[in-house]
């Protein structure tokens, strides 16, 4: 049977892998958040290129639409503030993510030093 200092340290250690996994997801999807600005960015930089009068189409499903220069310039601007601001939010959970796994590695020593010297653990101060 497991003691209570070898239980509470399976837990802390089950919550340290998934906050571990949690910063994985948060950083990959940081990562495809960069992709789609680098790309929206190339799509501005294109139509930088066009003159006034020449035709833009969308892709729509299996069709392709024509549209006015100025919505679609409008349209990726407004994807791109919409990713920025996303992207800042999840640098946002990344920090506290990091924060979360410092706290709890720094838990998890506390209890094994305290089960290596034989004691009850001690508090955490948070």
């Amino acid at each position: 049977m497991a003691s209570p200092l070898q239980l509470k340290l399976q837990a802390l250690s089950d919550e340290y892998q998934n906050l571990n996994k949690e910063l994985q997801e948060t950083v990959l999807a940081r990562q495809k958040l960069e992709a789609q600005k680098q790309e929206n960015i190339s799509v501005q930089n294109e139509f930088e290129k066009l003159k006034d009068d020449e035709q833009i189409f969308k892709l729509v499903g299996p069709v392709l639409l024509k549209q006015d220069k100025m919505d679609a310039e409008n349209t990726v601007k407004g994807r791109l503030e919409f990713i920025s601001k996303e992207i800042t939010r999840l640098e946002g959970v990344i920090k506290e993510t990091q924060g979360k796994i410092e706290k709890k590695r720094t838990e998890i020593i506390q209890v094994q030093t305290s089960a290596q010297a034989g004691g009850a653990p001690q508090a955490v101060k948070a």
